[in-house]
């Protein structure tokens, strides 16, 4: 026998379905208005089963410095520190998002091992971190390209559907359809992972 949605439990599935095609909707025109160097970067934020697995596939144990570029509500740092003891800094252009952030963090009781900075990610120093994530566009990830590629050997860098144009990933993970639950349209995810090896490339 079927079971009743609850009109309340509806209209929470149908606002965030709306939620979703609305985020998409967003991102076909950026990519169709706006040409590679100019598409600036709405917050998208990733499914908590896609940050846990980004988690994974980086290898995070609780002496590692994860730094999320991009950081939006602040949820990979987050989890790092939560499920592995990581410390962890997040970098947003946006200080609404980082003021959301660190109050998540409080929330969550890991404030004493993140912090959140706004800035521009593409000029800040991350000589320190030891895994890097991203979520942001072809175009950023590829401007970044140099500056990861100086990381300490041993670093390593996860990204989420966009990879690094020249840059040939050690690893790349494809993620099963709806791994987010029914509200993901069955969204194919793909994860590209960078490992630093030998010396750090010159400046």
């Amino acid at each position: 026998m079927s079971r009743l949605i609850p009109p309340s439990v509806s209209k929470i599935m149908v606002r965030n379905q709306f939620l979703t095609l609305l985020s998409a909707f967003l991102l076909l025109i950026l990519f169709t208005k706006a040409s590679p160097q100019e598409q600036p970067i709405p917050f998208v934020p990733s499914p908590m089963p896609v940050v846990d697995r980004m988690l994974e596939l980086a290898e995070v144990k609780r002496d590692d410095v994860v730094y999320d570029l991009g950081s939006g509500d602040g949820r990979i740092v987050i989890q790092a520190a939560k499920k592995y003891g990581a410390k962890g800094v997040g970098i947003d252009l946006d200080p609404k998002l980082v003021e959301l952030a660190q109050a998540k963090a409080l929330e969550e009781g890991v404030s004493h091992l993140v912090e959140f900075h706004a800035g521009d990610a593409l000029t800040v120093d991350i000589s320190g971190a030891t895994v890097v994530t991203l979520y942001m566009f072809r175009w950023f990830n590829n401007q970044m390209r140099p500056k990861l590629q100086r990381l300490k050997p041993g670093t390593r860098i996860v990204a989420h559907d966009f990879d690094v144009e020249g840059w040939p990933p050690t690893k790349v993970e494809y993620l099963p359809e709806n791994l987010a639950g029914p509200d993901d349209f069955g969204q194919p995810r793909t994860l590209y992972l960078w490992k630093i090896e030998g010396r750090p490339s010159p400046p």
